[in-house]
């Protein structure tokens, strides 16, 4: 695809983020006999990624400020545009050597996301998006899924972790969606969950306590895909609120109403 400036350097970045990554992550394997040398291991790697990011986009676009998971939030001299990044989203997959995880990189104008890449180094598939121009992985064009049954399709989400307070209500959730469809599933990375609604490879998506960083790229991804994107909450705004719903038009109406308790 033919994307303007501004996406081709943040696919740039991804790309460059990604090789040092993949780097780090040949290297993980090694470590695992140490958990805390393992965890010391990719935090220093998520920060090296997040610096090779940062210095791309600020070296091609100097006034635009910036909202990261591993550094503090800096207003640009432009307060009408920042990039969004999360350097390393499915950070604990990393760390146990699974190969699912995501560099996320996305550009919000004047409080809308605007573009959006999220790359999976790991298998090599790029998935991009600008507002009004569609959704893309490599040089295919996206498409949500076609579906129209709830048994017939499958839907990503988080599981809470380490005692995290949500864990009743994601159980709640569960009871209500597992009955109603082919499955759920949990591969700890938002950004990925997101790309893989737009390529039609799940059939939605639904998640509580997220970061902005955690599903910027990924929600202009999904929308330019053809995808419905709402909060959970009535009111709600997603990057805001930290809580999404999302699927293709045709289920979308029952999906949101099972993931709202509704």
């Amino acid at each position: 695809m033919q994307g303007s400036a501004n996406l081709n350097i943040m696919i740039k970045a991804a790309r460059a983020a990604g090789r040092s990554l993949v780097k780090d992550f040949r290297e993980v394997e090694n470590l695992q006999v140490s958990m805390k040398g393992a965890g010391d291991f990719v935090s220093r790697a998520d920060l090296a990624a997040e610096k090779i990011i940062r210095e791309e986009l600020t070296e091609a676009r100097p006034n635009y400020g910036w909202l990261a998971e591993e550094s503090d939030e800096v207003e640009g001299k432009d307060p009408t545009r920042r990039w969004i990044v999360d350097p390393l989203d499915g950070t604990t997959n990393y760390l146990h050597g699974l190969p699912h995880w995501a560099v996320s990189i996305a550009l919000e104008h004047k409080g809308e996301i605007v573009a959006g890449v999220v790359f999976d180094p790991a298998k090599d598939e790029m998935f991009v998006a600008e507002k009004g121009q569609g959704a893309f992985l490599n040089e295919s064009r996206l498409r949500v899924s076609g579906r129209s049954r709830l048994i017939e399709s499958i839907f990503a989400t988080g599981l809470p972790f380490g005692g995290r307070a949500d864990l009743p209500e994601t159980l709640q959730d569960l009871a209500r969606i597992l009955p109603a469809c082919a499955g759920v599933r949990r591969w700890g990375a938002a950004a990925l969950d997101l790309a893989y609604v737009a390529a039609g490879r799940y059939d939605g998506f639904w998640e509580r306590r997220l970061h902005p960083w955690d599903m910027a790229a990924g929600l202009v991804i999904v929308r330019e895909a053809g995808g419905l994107v709402e909060p959970l909450r009535p009111d709600g705004e997603p990057l805001a609120d930290g809580e999404v719903v999302v699927a293709n038009e045709q289920i979308f109406e029952s999906f949101a109403k099972l993931a709202r308790g509704a």
